[in-house]
C-alpha cells in the first residue's frame, strides 16, 4: 500500500457482494464459480466472512467456513470425515491491483485469530495442483501447511489438501 491508503479488515455486508462476486470471477481458473445465489447460500453458512478494504474498495476477501458447515463442497467434505474440528478456507481472493501488499497474509492472520478464539487448532484447505496454482502452492508452505493429501476435483482439476496445526 502506498502512504496515506487506508486499509480496513471487516465482516462482510451485502452490499460488497458485487465486488466480492466480480474478484470471484476474475480468479476462476482457481476457483469455483460463484453467483449472486450461491453466495448467499455460502455467507449464510460460512463461519468466517470478511473482506479488506482499502480507501473504500474491496480489495480481497476469505470465506471460510467449520467443521459441521452446511456445506456441499467435496474438498470441506473431504476435511469434514476425517478431523474431529478444523477451520476450513473455501476461497480467499486478492484484486490483481492489490497483489503483492500481503493482503492475503493480513486476511489469514485474522482467520487464524478467528481459530484461537473459536479453541480450533487446524486450519484447512485445498490448492490446485492440476492445473497448479504456483503462487497459492508457495503461499500455503510459507506459513507452514503441509500436503495430506490429494482428490481429484471435478473431470480437470486435482487438489492437494493441506493443513496446518496452530500453536
Amino acid at each position: 500500500m502506498t502512504k496515506g491508503n487506508q486499509m480496513i479488515l471487516r465482516n462482510t455486508t451485502h452490499a460488497d457482494w458485487p465486488a466480492i462476486l466480480t474478484l470471484n470471477e476474475q480468479s476462476c481458473e482457481y476457483l469455483s464459480p460463484m453467483d449472486e445465489p450461491r453466495l448467499a447460500q455460502l455467507a449464510s453458512a460460512a463461519y468466517y466472512f470478511r473482506v479488506v478494504e482499502i480507501d473504500g474498495t474491496i480489495a480481497g476477501f476469505l470465506l471460510g467456513f467449520r467443521k459441521g458447515a452446511n456445506y456441499d463442497s467435496p474438498n470441506f467434505l473431504w476435511f469434514n470425515s476425517r478431523f474431529d474440528d478444523f477451520f476450513y478456507v473455501d476461497r480467499v481472493v486478492v484484486a490483481p491491483e492489490f497483489r503483492g501488499q500481503k493482503l492475503a497474509d493480513r486476511l489469514y492472520d485474522d482467520f487464524e485469530s478467528a481459530a484461537h478464539a473459536a479453541g480450533v487448532t487446524r486450519i484447512t484447505c485445498e490448492v490446485n495442483i492440476e492445473p497448479p496454482n504456483l503462487a497459492s502452492l508457495r503461499f500455503h508452505e510459507r506459513r507452514g501447511f503441509r500436503e495430506i493429501g490429494r482428490q481429484p476435483y471435478g473431470d480437470r482439476k486435482i487438489v492437494a489438501m493441506f493443513a496446518r496445526e496452530l500453536v
